[in-house]
């Protein structure tokens, strides 16, 4: 499986997702579109999440993004 951040590099083409702790939503990286597109690219990875049971919180930043993948992965387990 690719990384979070080069999923988001992929999607948003910005050297700022490199950082675990950019603000992707504040600063702007994560548009609405960005949003979709980042659920398909996790999708196309075997990674399914529903956007409407996920707190907004979960995808603040790179590493808040993997650790919901994470705990999503556990629960499935």
């Amino acid at each position: 499986m690719r990384s979070i951040t080069e999923i988001l590099y992929e999607i948003c083409e910005d050297e700022a997702v490199l950082d675990p702790d950019c603000e992707l939503i504040e600063s702007g990286i994560l548009d609405s579109l960005a949003f979709i597109e980042l659920f398909s690219a996790l999708e196309d990875e075997g990674i399914f999440l529903q956007p409407t049971r996920i707190d907004r919180t979960m995808l603040k930043t790179p590493r808040t993004i993997e650790r919901l993948i994470e705990e999503t992965a556990e629960n499935e387990a």
